[in-house]
């Protein structure tokens, strides 16, 4: 059991300096939001979602409500449970039922990446190991920038915030530029951003990100369905 913990942190290490920093930015966003540092250090410590804690946090900022709120992490968090019906084919004999409930704190897209590429199957303590670490970087990150955003300049502030929506771009660029299907998406998406943001103003951000992450994806398989021969593949 040490072993495989010890084994999960290291390969969990990478991940978590990439939080650090990411994560930071958030911090920031949070108590520019009026949030606290500790509010925002026990978002980030319960959910492990950046784009989800972002999108939360604009919820609280305009007073949204609790059913807004709940749709948007729906609609922004639904992939997490395929990740982790996934990984339920690797893991090995002794995961048991209340392994799988702890470890689904910790499934985020860089954790299902690193486990996905093991050639051996999983333990719940190599997972542990390497939740652990990711947890306790995205955490100080997030604690690091809230104390910074009380304590430097509006200005500095602000340009330092951008690190979060700069990890956004980093993974949405890649795909974009290798799939036309991804790159439609990300254009629809934009532009339907762009609409509720000068022109259909009535519409809440919560809201409105629910409808343009739908809408996005309704019209990316509608314009770009995966034939059989690719899904086999």
């Amino acid at each position: 059991m040490k072993s495989d913990f010890l084994k999960g942190m290291s390969h969990g290490v990478p991940i978590s300096l990439g939080y650090l920093s990411v994560s930071f930015g958030f911090g920031i966003k949070a108590v520019g939001a009026g949030l606290s540092a500790l509010s925002a250090s026990i978002i980030s410590a319960t959910n492990l979602t950046s784009a989800g804690q972002v999108a939360g946090v604009d919820i609280i900022a305009v007073g949204g409500s609790l059913i807004e709120m709940i749709l948007v992490q729906l609609t922004i968090n639904i992939r997490y449970s395929l990740m982790a019906l996934s990984l339920s084919q690797k893991l090995d004999r002794k995961f048991n039922f209340f392994h799988r409930l702890i470890a689904s704190y910790g499934i985020t897209d860089e954790i299902f990446a690193v486990c996905s590429a093991q050639k051996q199957k999983l333990t719940s303590y190599y997972m542990y190991g390497m939740i652990f670490i990711s947890a306790v970087g995205w955490v100080l990150g997030t604690v690091l920038g809230a104390v910074a955003g009380q304590l430097l300049p509006e200005a500095v502030s602000s340009a330092m915030g951008i690190v979060l929506y700069g990890m956004f771009m980093a993974v949405i660029i890649p795909p974009s530029r290798r799939q036309k299907s991804v790159f439609a998406v990300v254009v629809i998406s934009a532009l339907a951003s762009i609409l509720f943001r000068y022109v259909l103003t009535a519409v809440s951000s919560g809201f409105a990100i629910i409808i343009c992450a739908v809408v996005a994806s309704v019209v990316g398989a509608f314009i770009f369905p995966v034939a059989d021969e690719e899904g086999e593949k």
